[in-house]
């Protein structure tokens, strides 16, 4: 089958690779003329595992494409997917639409035949309704049927996610598009992976309701985790305690300083504003919202805690910088309110990041960029762990001691025991555990 993914960003490229891998032909196209030569060249414009060695394996059996001619690759799909950014508006918090519906109007003029139009981006109910007026208004003999698909993809294991999902969820409401969706994801159903069809709008909120669940299971355990750290319990026990019951699910409860990236933050934010506007509001929601946005810099109050009080003049070393994990993505990373503030506390910053420092310096000033976890901890008067990247599981303690000023360390992600951290002489802080 042959398909066009609009949108070679997150995404776009992960979901234009996987369709190929299935053996479908794709046409990723992007009116970014230098994210295409990119691509066309080999680099990725991301930092995904396994991705680049996907992609070269499929332009090399001829299989996918990129360009920058929408027309073209539009005019040769049976289905168009639509995989641009759905970026919070600026003021209000609304989910911003432009890109998803510019798009509906480029590919108006290209259509031909029948053709299913998907929305793989994140969108409001609602969305897929307007997607179509527009596409009608632009061209009123166009043969459309328009489709939500929402992704479920973890940044850092997009791939496996992509090819082994817990569903797929597929708002159609044309027996035609129900049966391009189904070749489309036959590889997938021969796996087993659950088909969920329902209505379009039904299927744009289940994307919004999955996120913000996930949102409020992470800011439940973190609220939790400062109680246990009042009472003197410890937060990862009770986790594990709630998490064994099968109601409830050990996923998401582990406490750290908050959560971020590209889709909690945002897709919180235009739920919230979509449960205003018609008058339902979902409170829970916002204050999932609120308490994460205080928390992040509330981190920082840890480190000053750590530090005495006071950071002013001192040099704190920062691990990890991305809001999670195998990705580059800085986008809401804790990271960025934590250094903020304790910067407004006159600390100096030294950071390492495995694969963040590239975006980091998009969006952070006057920081000292290293090499390693030990560089960044030379000289420093405390180190804080921010990422939990695998690299900083078993850093070499010891060493860590001779090489920082105060052997002082806050680990925000709880990836070591208290106790042996204290063996090494170590004044140790961490989240939820007295």
């Amino acid at each position: 089958m042959r398909i066009a993914v609009v949108g070679s960003g997150y995404v776009g490229l992960v979901s234009g690779a996987c369709f190929s891998d299935f053996g479908h032909i794709v046409s990723c196209v992007d009116n970014d003329a230098s994210k295409i030569a990119s691509l066309n060249a080999g680099k990725m414009p991301i930092y995904e595992p396994g991705l680049a060695e996907l992609v070269a394996n499929n332009v090399r059996q001829k299989r996918l494409f990129f360009s920058t001619e929408l027309k073209t690759a539009v005019r040769e799909a049976e289905a168009v997917f639509i995989a641009v950014g759905t970026p919070s508006r600026r003021g209000d918090g609304h989910a911003d639409l432009s890109y998803v519906y510019q798009v509906a109007r480029d590919i108006a003029g290209a259509l031909e035949g029948f053709t299913v139009v998907v929305t793989k981006s994140t969108v409001p109910v609602g969305t897929g309704d307007e997607v179509e007026r527009i596409i009608k208004e632009v061209r009123p003999d166009a043969d459309i049927a328009v489709v939500s698909n929402p992704e479920f993809l973890r940044e850092g294991a997009a791939i496996e996610d992509f090819k082994r999902p817990d569903r797929i969820v597929l708002g159609v409401e044309d027996k035609r598009a129900e049966a391009v969706m189904t070749e489309i994801y036959r590889p997938l159903y021969l796996n087993q992976a659950p088909f969920v069809f329902t209505s379009r709008r039904t299927s744009e909120l289940t994307k919004y309701a999955a996120n913000a669940f996930l949102a409020t299971k992470i800011t439940f355990i973190n609220e939790v985790a400062d109680l246990c750290e009042k009472v003197g319990a410890n937060v990862q026990d009770v986790a594990r305690g709630i998490g064994l019951d099968k109601r409830i699910g050990g996923k998401f409860l582990h406490a750290g300083p908050g959560y971020g990236g590209s889709c909690f933050p945002k897709d919180t934010q235009a739920l919230i504003k979509t449960a205003q506007d018609y008058g339902a509001p979902i409170r829970i929601v916002e204050t999932v919202s609120a308490v994460n946005d205080q928390r992040k810099r509330a981190m920082a109050r840890k480190v000053l805690a750590a530090c005495d009080g006071s950071v002013r003049g001192k040099t704190i070393a920062v691990l990890g910088l991305t809001f999670k994990p195998n990705t580059d993505d800085m986008r809401d990373s804790p990271a960025i309110s934590i250094i903020t503030a304790l910067q407004d506390h006159g600390a100096l910053i030294r950071a390492y990041d495995p694969e963040g420092e590239e975006q980091a310096k998009l969006v952070l000033n006057n920081i000292t960029y290293t090499k390693d976890p030990y560089e960044c901890s030379t000289g420093a008067d405390a180190l804080v762990i921010v990422t939990e990247w695998d690299e900083f599981r078993a850093l070499d303690l010891p060493r860590l001691t001779g090489l920082l000023t105060k052997p002082i360390l806050i680990d925000l992600r709880n990836i070591y025991d208290p106790a042996e951290v204290r063996r090494q002489s170590f004044t140790y802080a961490s989240i939820g555990r007295s």
